[in-house]
């Protein structure tokens, strides 16, 4: 199944953006909520505008999604949206039936602004060096507790030697990661990212570090945080 490319591969990028950001609790999606002027989707979006060797950008929307095409940012030519679906995975696979003239995919979360230059260069060079991909991640520093299924009670510590939170981008072979998604859904298998569905396969994608400042807009706090980190130019 995995394929080697001699030649300069073709990367593109697909950002799921079909979500509603209800623990947000505001009156429209996470990812349009503005930071220093411009939605955290514009912020996400210009980051991976700045890679040269991203040659395309899917976005996939709601099906009532009325905010995106009112950015100017939505007439970048090298930008597209596509309908996302209900869940991430059905998301992704819609911008993946559109590209299929791509060698590699970049998946992104839309309510990662604050993903550094850096990162994604360092991600994308692993196109080098592993023909499954990688994703970005952090070592675990808290304790990790388990809970019950009330979330009330320890039920016992978890050793976090070997844990890393995963983040975005994730980077894959392009019909590798259809081919694993589509067999995710057809198993009827829960996952919460592009990675587990090729673990669930038998791949082993590479762990490559990235910045603690790469965080996920999930909760009201977050905001003033990434606030903090986009007004340093140097992120």
């Amino acid at each position: 199944m995995i394929l080697v490319n001699f030649f300069k591969p073709k990367i593109i990028a697909i950002v799921p953006a079909a979500g509603i950001g209800s623990r947000m609790q505001k009156d429209l999606p996470k990812q349009y909520i503005k930071i220093q002027h411009r939605t955290i989707l514009e912020h996400t979006l210009t980051t991976l505008l700045l890679h040269p060797d991203i040659i395309r950008i899917i976005i996939s929307l709601h099906e009532k999604d009325d905010y995106f095409h009112k950015l100017s940012i939505s007439s970048n030519l090298r930008i597209i949206s596509v309908t996302g679906g209900e869940k991430r995975i059905n998301s992704v696979l819609s911008g993946l039936i559109v590209a299929k003239d791509a060698d590699w995919v970049i998946v992104h979360d839309a309510v990662r602004p604050c993903l550094s230059y850096k990162d994604l260069d360092n991600l994308i060079s692993v196109i080098k060096k592993n023909p499954v991909g990688a994703v970005l991640a952090r070592p675990v520093s808290d304790t990790m507790k388990y809970s019950d299924l009330a979330q009330e009670k320890i039920l016992y510590t978890v050793h976090r030697k070997n844990l890393w939170h995963a983040l975005t981008p994730q980077l894959f072979q392009a019909r590798l990661l259809e081919y694993c998604l589509k067999k995710i859904i057809k198993d009827k298998i829960s996952i919460t990212d592009e990675a587990s569905a090729l673990e669930y396969c038998g791949y082993n994608p590479l762990l490559v570090k990235g910045s603690c400042r790469n965080i996920k807009i999930t909760w009201p706090e977050d905001l003033i945080l990434a606030n903090f980190y986009l007004k340093d130019c140097n992120i």
